[in-house]
């Protein structure tokens, strides 16, 4: 069942540069930077009621993120759905006509489980399907191999 908006992921070429504008303007400090290796990103986190904002910057030039960034410039990459079940949220999207870009859910920031929809299928947007962690189903496991966390104790605004 989807149950809220999880995220809004935003792509930025440096994270260095929009952490302190995202801080002045959230009037909040970035809670903390992840890497998400296999997905070639490093992801900085502001929470926001309930929900977060992401902000990603490439970690390849191969990543998607730099594609998107190259073809589209900096701005709203996806937004992200919570879902508490989504083997169930994913197959009734498949079945009501959206396309999922990958062949199984991954792993995700945080823990989560996820997989997105093609912008075809939702009105031009990329949508996420997310399983946070303490959501996330029996038996499915997180790839959390690829993720280094790092709190963000360090001043953005130097």
């Amino acid at each position: 069942m989807i149950n809220g908006i999880d995220h809004i992921g935003i792509a930025v070429r440096s994270l260095s540069a929009a952490i302190p504008r995202y801080e002045r303007v959230l009037g909040r400090p970035c809670e903390r930077i992840e890497t998400v290796t296999h997905q070639d990103v490093r992801v900085a986190f502001f929470e926001v009621e309930g929900s977060r904002i992401e902000l990603l910057e490439p970690i390849t030039e191969q990543s998607p993120i730099a594609r998107f960034i190259a073809k589209r410039g900096e701005g709203l990459h996806h937004i992200a759905l919570r879902s508490s079940a989504l083997a169930v949220d994913l197959a009734r999207a498949v079945e009501g006509g959206c396309e999922q870009l990958s062949g199984v859910p991954s792993g995700g920031a945080h823990g989560a489980q996820i997989a997105f929809l093609h912008p075809r299928g939702m009105s031009g947007v990329l949508v996420e399907l997310c399983a946070p962690a303490a959501l996330a189903e029996p038996g499915r496991a997180t790839d959390n191999r690829s993720l280094s966390i790092q709190p963000t104790t360090k001043n953005f605004h130097e």
